[in-house]
């Protein structure tokens, strides 16, 4: 009898370097919980009126916007992993400081410094990730590494819950302690490791590889391809503005059955993105890519036609294969696409993307929604969702970094 092979075999061969950098990422996403617990933090511990408490969110969004193309330069220029380690440092310290401030201005100086600090670490990430595997296993990596994010997102907020009903300033100290102890986990298991330097040691290296190629701006395949991440980001993230709504006011979902209907993403992406990236390795990016936002698409789409749990679920499974086929493939990308030193600031861009797409996307279809109704909401979900999936089938698999033209057309 044969027996049936592990989907998971294919992780032996990484490096040790990348399960010290999920290691990290784990640690750090465990304590996540004082953004998910902000506005009750502002509204019921300081007694903020709701609409003040918005404007410290809209400052963190303002921040990363700021924060991913610096990061991504900075990277480049010391090491991505210095900035990682340096981002953790400093978010563990001002979260310590937060429970200071207790007027509106001093909050919102302190979150766009926190989200500055913070958000540098997402392109020095993705570019560090890039830097320690080859091609053939980027997806791989990427996946263990939202893997490791997954986990740690369904812990924080779980453990987070139970301090907020006890001491809102604890859940700053928790947060800001496993933030620090993330930067201590790569430390200590990376100390010495090639990735502390950047990829020029020298800067007579630097300043020649930047001044031989162009910038992110000066590509236009790459910016071809930023413009349709916005667009399928935009719509994968309704899930966070639009999409609760219209499950509770249209459909009449219960509130308590909607938060087990979204825990079929987690169970999904789980035990299911890392086999699945190390299955689909072969595949060309931009096949990935446009089946990817094309599930993205048609899973949003039909909630259109959703009348009830179930259907609602059948959705979220189409999506969720959406979201475990794009997201890795679209880093990979982005990874093999820069020209040799600048993988740092095309990963800024490209986390960029993502936030501009959060700030933008579920404000948008919230108004969609409420001005037209679902069907509309939906209806146009799933347009853009394909108009991205066909302009990631034309945007062209991605040439190895040594070789990528500045001006490469889209």
């Amino acid at each position: 009898m044969a027996l049936i092979p592990n989907p998971w075999r294919g992780l032996g061969g990484l490096p040790r370097e990348v399960w010290a950098l999920s290691a990290a990422t784990l640690v750090n996403r465990m304590g996540t919980m004082v953004l998910p617990f902000m506005v009750l933090y502002l509204t019921r511990g300081l007694g903020f009126p709701a609409e003040r408490a918005a404007t410290v969110l809209l400052a963190y969004g303002a921040g990363s916007l700021v924060s991913a193309p610096l990061s991504g330069r900075l990277a480049d220029r010391v090491g991505p992993l210095r900035v990682m380690k340096g981002s953790l440092f400093l978010t563990g310290a001002v979260l310590f400081l937060f429970p200071l401030a207790r007027t509106l201005p001093a909050i919102l100086a302190l979150t766009l410094v926190w989200s500055v600090i913070a958000e540098a670490l997402r392109p020095a990430n993705l570019s560090v990730l890039a830097d320690v595997a080859g091609p053939e296993q980027r997806k791989a990596v990427i996946a263990l590494n939202r893997l490791a994010v997954n986990l740690g997102m369904s812990i924080g907020p779980v453990v987070g819950g139970f301090l907020a009903a006890y001491s809102f300033p604890a859940l700053f100290i928790v947060d800001g302690a496993t933030s620090i102890g993330a930067a201590l986990v790569l430390s200590f298991a990376l100390a010495g490791s090639r990735l502390s330097k950047p990829a020029h040691a020298t800067a007579a290296e630097r300043a020649a590889v930047l001044s031989e190629s162009g910038g992110v701006m000066r590509d236009r395949r790459m910016l071809f391809f930023l413009l349709s991440s916005v667009l399928v980001s935009a719509v994968f993230f309704q899930h966070v503005g639009p999409l609760p709504l219209f499950l509770v006011r249209d459909l009449g979902i219960d509130v308590r059955l909607y938060g087990a209907i979204f825990a079929i993403n987690t169970v999904l992406i789980v035990f299911l993105e890392v086999p699945l990236n190390l299955a689909t390795a072969h595949w060309s990016h931009r096949f990935a890519m446009a089946l990817g936002a094309m599930l993205t698409a048609v899973g949003y789409g039909a909630l259109a036609f959703a009348t009830g749990p179930l259907t609602v679920a059948l959705t979220v499974v189409c999506w969720t294969f959406g979201e475990m086929v794009l997201f890795p493939t679209m880093s990979a990308f982005v990874a093999e696409a820069a020209p040799d030193g600048r993988r740092g600031e095309y990963m800024g861009a490209y986390t960029m993307s993502f936030g501009l797409a959060f700030t933008v996307g579920p404000w948008a279809g919230t108004l969609v929604y409420e001005r037209l109704g679902g069907a509309a909401l939906w209806g146009a979900a799933f347009a853009l969702g394909a108009l991205a999936a066909g302009m990631m089938a034309r945007v062209g698999d991605a040439e190895p970094a040594a070789e990528a033209q500045p001006a490469a057309a889209a």
